[in-house]
Parts: C-alpha cells; sequence; structure tokens
C-alpha cells in the first residue's frame, strides 16, 4: 500500500472513531473544560539523549528548577484539577505546581509515556546505529511505525484521547492541568488542531512547555 493511501485510510478511521466517541459521549460537544498541557521537566536521560518511554527517571537539577519556573509561570490561573502520567519525571513537575494550592496531584495512566519498547534505555546515538530503516522512518513517517515491543502513535493518541475527555468530563467548567511527556502532548495538541498524526514533527514541545 503506498503512502498516500496509508494516510487516508488512517485519516478515515480517526474520522470514525471520533464519529463514535462524539456519539457514545455526546456531552463531549457541550462540555467547556479549560485544560492546559504541561510537559515534564529535564532528566538526565533528557540531557544525554537516552529514549526514556516508560523507564521511570526522576526530574535533574535543572528539571526542579523548570518545574518551579512553570509553577510560578502557572501561579495565577485558578486551577480546580491537576492529572499526570504516573512517571515520577511528570509526577514531580505536577506536584511543583500544586504546592501551596489545596489540589491533590491525580496519576492517571492514559498520559503515560509513549512505550518505546526496544529502544527505551539506549542512547539516540545507538539507535541510530542499531535501526538505521527504523529510526529513518520515525523521522519521516512518524505515524507507521511501531515500535518493537512497544506502541505506535494511533495507540497512544486512542489512550490519551480517550482520557483527555474523561478529565473533561469530570471537570466541567473549570480549569486543569495536564502534566505529560512530549509524545503525548504533541499528539494531544494534534488532536486540539484536527491533525492526524503525520503532523507529529511540526509540533515543538520543549521541556515544561505550556500549551
Amino acid at each position: 500500500m503506498g503512502n498516500n493511501a496509508w494516510r487516508e485510510g488512517e485519516r478515515r478511521q480517526e474520522e470514525a472513531d471520533f464519529r463514535t466517541r462524539t456519539h457514545t459521549y455526546p456531552e463531549a460537544r457541550a462540555i467547556m473544560t479549560r485544560i492546559y498541557l504541561v510537559r515534564h521537566g529535564t532528566t538526565e536521560w533528557n540531557r544525554e539523549e537516552i529514549f526514556r518511554g516508560r523507564v521511570d527517571c526522576p526530574l535533574d537539577e535543572t528539571g526542579r528548577a523548570e518545574a518551579r519556573a512553570v509553577a510560578a509561570r502557572l501561579q495565577g490561573l485558578p486551577i480546580g484539577g491537576i492529572y499526570t502520567s504516573p512517571l515520577a519525571r511528570a509526577v514531580q513537575t505536577a506536584e511543583a505546581v500544586a504546592a501551596g494550592r489545596e489540589i491533590p496531584v491525580q496519576a492517571e495512566p492514559a498520559f503515560i509515556d509513549l512505550d518505546f519498547g526496544e529502544w527505551q534505555g539506549h542512547s539516540l546515538k545507538e539507535i541510530r546505529e542499531r535501526y538505521p530503516g527504523l529510526y529513518r522512518a520515525w523521522r519521516e513517517r512518524p505515524q507507521e511505525v511501531t515500535f518493537p515491543g512497544g506502541e505506535n502513535l494511533l495507540q497512544v493518541r486512542a489512550r490519551a484521547e480517550e482520557g483527555l475527555l474523561r478529565v473533561a468530563r469530570e471537570n466541567p467548567e473549570r480549569t486543569v492541568l495536564i502534566v505529560s511527556h512530549r509524545v503525548i502532548t504533541k499528539i494531544l495538541v494534534c488532536v486540539a488542531l484536527g491533525l492526524d498524526n503525520s503532523h507529529f514533527w511540526q509540533i515543538r514541545q520543549d521541556t515544561t512547555a505550556v500549551n
């Protein structure tokens, strides 16, 4: 199947999935919830360009400073709920924002990072050498890649979008913060903009970026 046909098939499937969701959850079309998406702070593996995925890396000194800075930036927001990936780097960032607010930080598995499978724990240099073809596909056609022993972006989009809808339903008329990972945030931005997963690399998310 050619790339164009594959992409068209994915687009039609995503549209069908959306119609199913809005039929199943008609209230999703009427919920007025303001949601802020924040990427976690820096970890040692971020600096060393090691694929993290589901590996539970804590924030390093820079990441902790970034978390305090984003907390200060968001201080004036009337945040009514804080949700986070269950991984430490996201939880620590969320806890920095929650400090001084009487709001519990709620871990939500739907927002956990992409499972990079066999790539996790390996440096970018190692991956380029061991998986040259797959790495090239990841950079050029991310929507087509399934990581060996891991996930693909369509799977991530399904769970992250369902988590987003659930958060919206649970928090009508409130401002909510979701702290997660680069992949999750980029995918949810694609969802919000009505873009398919082929636009993944067109969206940039630095550590503690706010959307």
